[in-house]
């Protein structure tokens, strides 16, 4: 019986990392909790994006560069994959792709909210 519940106990974990960790983090700021990268640059999104498309263009992207994903990500549950202009993944929450913005310089840096009355702190 004993090793019986050692192998539910090692086949249990074993399936606990198969699920990837979520590609944001979420930090606490006096907007709310906002998404960051893992390295704390906040996330933005854009209103003029559709659905799991960028509209963001070359141009765009040099100002509000992509999140982008690792080669090996996988698209899971609300966390999904869509091109940039370049053709690169992005990740894209709700469908909804999301950018950095270049003002940012530091983690924590919310510079990009309300640019242009289009682009919005990813939440």
């Amino acid at each position: 019986m004993k090793s019986i519940l050692v192998a539910m106990g090692i086949v249990a974990a074993g399936s606990l990392s198969a699920f990837a960790a979520e590609p944001v983090k979420m930090m606490d700021t006096k907007m709310g909790k906002v998404m960051t990268t893992p390295k704390g640059m906040t996330l933005y999104t854009f209103d003029k994006d559709t659905k799991d498309k960028s509209n963001c263009d070359a141009k765009c992207l040099k100002n509000w560069p992509a999140f982008h994903a690792d080669a090996k990500a996988k698209a899971e549950g609300e966390w999904t994959l869509v091109k940039d202009a370049d053709g690169k993944d992005m990740w894209a929450y709700e469908g909804k792709p999301l950018y950095m913005f270049a003002k940012d310089k530091k983690a924590g840096d919310m510079t990009g909210d309300g640019v242009g009355g289009v682009w919005h702190l990813a939440k």
